[in-house]
């Protein structure tokens, strides 16, 4: 047997008579991370390194349970990525596949903005403590996952961008919030500019701030003009009720 293809034909499934050929079709991956051959090789030879390194630290340190975890994961891994041309969890190996040296940040959309882009962040209050936050988070799951041998210390630059990097990279900044923050305020120099209209066009409503003392005279007051029929209201502050006939 060969292993080329040799015919693409389009058959019934019942009786199985060839209905026609096809001269070409594309079949696409199931997984978006797809990858050039020559560099998954390169990077299976770059992965089959780190893991003897791996597998020296493990060992000399006495842990034997994660040095066997971490050698049958990632061989397993490479043998998919043989054959396959990927495997599940492929992004932890994406430091090679990019070509990045350890600790270099990862490629993102800013790597595509224009030096005269526009950058806006909505909610900044919240969002601009999460950029930093997304790192912290990730870098703290990961390292559980290196030390007890599921992942090889290269999975750690699988990682969202630090917040430095963020802001070596971001173009001019629009920082969108209600509440800003001192961040968002310094960042700013000052320049800070009120919207005054809501953004569906309606006006903030009328709002009447009154003593607390009178809230359940005032309650009982609407109340007994809005019922049509006999009513009476009994006031915890005050030794009367009032009635409405």
């Amino acid at each position: 047997m060969t292993e080329e293809v040799e015919r693409l034909s389009l058959f019934d499934p019942l009786t199985g008579h060839v209905e026609g050929t096809v001269p070409r079709y594309t079949i696409y991956p199931k997984t978006h991370y797809v990858t050039p051959r020559e560099r998954i090789v390169q990077a299976m030879e770059e992965i089959k390194l780190e893991l003897a390194e791996r597998r020296k630290v493990l060992l000399a340190n006495n842990k034997l349970l994660e040095e066997q975890r971490l050698t049958q994961r990632t061989q397993f891994d490479l043998e998919m990525m043989n054959e396959l041309g990927y495997c599940s969890g492929i992004e932890n190996y994406s430091r090679f596949l990019s070509g990045r040296g350890p600790g270099e940040p990862p490629p993102t959309l800013f790597d595509y903005l224009p030096a005269d882009g526009l950058l806006v962040i909505d909610e900044s209050h919240v969002t601009v403590p999460q950029i930093g936050g997304m790192y912290r988070g990730d870098r703290a799951r990961k390292e559980t996952l290196v030390e007890y041998g599921f992942r090889l210390p290269s999975a750690l630059d699988n990682r969202p961008m630090k917040f430095e990097e963020f802001e070596a990279l971001a173009p001019q900044t629009i920082y969108v919030s209600a509440t800003p923050g001192a961040y968002e305020l310094d960042k700013s120099g000052g320049e800070v500019v009120d919207q005054v209209v809501r953004p569906t066009g309606l006006l903030d409503p009328i709002i009447e701030v009154r003593r607390w003392r009178l809230r359940s005279t005032i309650c009982c007051q609407r109340s007994a003009c809005a019922r049509p029929s006999t009513s009476a209201c009994w006031s915890p502050l005050s030794p009367s009720g009032w009635r409405r006939t």
